[in-house]
């Protein structure tokens, strides 16, 4: 049985303020995209793990065999689960590629079983496995508030292409959190960019694009200011991180921009990749 991990990017994101336990308190936009890795399991005696990509692990590491282990421990399963993993989304990105493909392990085992999940339940299988894999099992447009548990879908009108640009380096979500000073930081309007998806105002979703994590990320990896300036000065209509980077996204409705930035940015060796939102609900 196979199923699609989509990526997602943030369109907004403020970090509100620190929690006594020591997590950030979080207001974001996230929204899935057209692009996605695709998981392929089977009920097998053993877990296993086969992937297209040989530098990431395939043990207890690996989000997919994460998710597993606390549906096995939630649910009593016993035996294991054969998978296979393609991916295209790339790692350390700030696209929730990792998270996307727990989330897909989680409703394939649910399909499989015939487990009838609701939706909170696997909220709150997913929440045990990383901070995005909750917003990736619901997988619409949502405000996400909290740690990432507390999900609120919402109805995008979204008429626009998406350019995606990734330096080679990556950045971790960590030191990236350490990093950024929450008092001094950006604070987009995320309510603001809610509004303009839902009534399809593209000068308002421009004008309200934001991340609070950009900063610390760029302190990082500098290569993310570069792209950023590239994609502007390009003309693009908006461009900002997502997540917490390395990847840059750039929105537009020129499609003759949009061809011939692919092309120089590919040809200068970034991972390019072109998409929009994904408008779909649970699969």
């Amino acid at each position: 049985m196979k199923d699609r991990a989509y990526a997602k990017i943030n369109l907004c994101l403020d970090i509100a303020g620190r929690r006594d336990d020591g997590y950030h308190e979080l207001k974001m936009i996230m929204v899935p995209l057209d692009f996605y890795d695709v998981l392929e399991m089977v009920p097998a005696a053993e877990t296993s793990l086969a992937l297209n990509r040989s530098f990431l692990p395939v043990n207890e590491k690996n989000t997919v065999i994460k998710a597993i282990r606390v549906m096995q421990e939630r649910y009593q399963i016993p035996g294991g689960f054969a998978c296979s993993l393609t991916k295209h989304i790339p790692t350390r990105a700030g696209l929730a590629g990792g998270s996307a493909d727990a989330a897909a392990a989680i409703r394939l085992i649910d399909r499989m079983l015939s487990l009838h999940m609701s939706t909170d339940e696997m909220i709150d299988i997913a929440r045990q496995v990383g901070s995005d894999v909750p917003f990736c099992v619901v997988n619409k447009p949502a405000l996400v508030e909290g740690t990432g548990e507390k999900i609120y879908p919402f109805s995008c009108n979204a008429d626009f292409d998406i350019l995606l640009v990734k330096p080679q380096k990556g950045v971790s979500t960590k030191d990236a959190f350490e990093l950024a000073d929450h008092t001094e930081c950006p604070h987009p309007d995320c309510d603001a960019m809610r509004e303009a998806l839902i009534t399809g105002n593209y000068e308002k979703m421009v004008a309200s694009l934001g991340n609070s994590l950009e900063p610390a990320a760029i302190q990082l990896v500098r290569e993310i200011r570069t792209v950023r300036n590239r994609l502007t000065e390009a003309g693009f209509d908006g461009v900002l991180m997502s997540g917490s980077g390395s990847t840059v996204f750039a929105v537009t409705k020129n499609e003759e921009l949009l061809e011939e930035t692919m092309k120089q940015m590919r040809h200068e060796r970034y991972f390019v990749r072109r998409t929009r939102i994904l408008n779909g609900g649970r699969i």
